[in-house]
């Protein structure tokens, strides 16, 4: 099985500008992003940025082949826009089957593992467009956050919706008032592997009243009926870097995953 991985990197950040060059252990947040991806199976890994010095920090991954990075349009309104336009380069000569993983560029504790577990799970499935993964939530404080997007799934694995809300909600063990019971909720992964094909019909849709109203890019894959299959991870993926918060609780571990 071949796939691709883009990684969309602003510089740009509203909550953590130059979030891309901030450093953990010595090494940029996107240096080891890059690396993991460098470690997965893919046949290709580019860097898919806004600003030149995101470009300058880059260096080998454990192969040893120089980095690949271009620049995209600074005006893009999202990470999957900056990766579609990578795949419309004609010199890369990507075809509309082919599949690639959209790996963010503020996930510096991926495991490699779990690229390669995103792209299979689409490879394996012709009729699916989309793939991405999801964990159990581990406790009541995950459930109710709304910054902690849930996944609610078909018997099939494929997404029935997307929330910031707690879902599935139990009536009975919330009684009405206050929820308590989380044992069937599952959280969102923000790791994607899309077809060519898939990743251009998104981007050229209109944004849905949904994914307007949560705030939730698939939301707009699912409201024009695409399929999107949602594996279980087969390990945890780590801190991603969204706020100060996190870059201070990266910080504090120890090692990379």
């Amino acid at each position: 099985m071949g796939f691709k991985i883009v990684i969309p990197a602003r510089y740009g950040a509203t909550r953590l500008p130059g979030k891309p060059l901030l450093e953990w252990r010595g090494k940029p947040i996107l240096q080891w992003v890059y690396e993991a991806a460098c470690a997965s199976g893919a046949e290709e890994v580019i860097v898919a940025t806004d600003d030149p010095r995101i470009i300058a920090v880059l260096r080998p991954g454990p192969d040893g082949r120089p980095p690949r990075a271009v620049l995209t349009d600074p005006s893009h309104p999202s990470g999957t826009d900056r990766v579609a336009e990578v795949t419309r380069r004609a010199e890369l000569g990507w075809t509309p089957r082919d599949i690639v993983v959209n790996l963010q560029g503020d996930e510096p504790q991926m495991p490699p593992v779990l690229i390669d577990q995103v792209a299979a799970l689409l490879a394996d499935d012709a009729r699916a467009e989309i793939a991405t993964l999801c964990t159990p939530v581990v406790d009541l404080a995950q459930f109710l956050d709304p910054n902690i997007v849930k996944v609610v799934r078909a018997a099939d694995g494929s997404a029935l919706y997307f929330s910031r809300a707690p879902i599935p909600w139990d009536r009975d063990a919330a009684g009405g008032v206050a929820q308590s019971s989380f044992d069937s909720a599952l959280r969102h992964l923000g790791l994607y592997a899309y077809r060519v094909a898939a990743l251009e019909r998104i981007t050229a849709m209109a944004p849905a009243p949904l994914e307007r109203l949560e705030k939730l890019e698939q939301l707009r894959a699912l409201t024009a009926g695409m399929r999107i299959l949602v594996g279980i991870a087969a390990r945890p993926p780590g801190i991603g870097v969204d706020t100060p918060e996190d870059l201070d609780r990266l910080r504090a571990t120890v090692a990379p995953p």
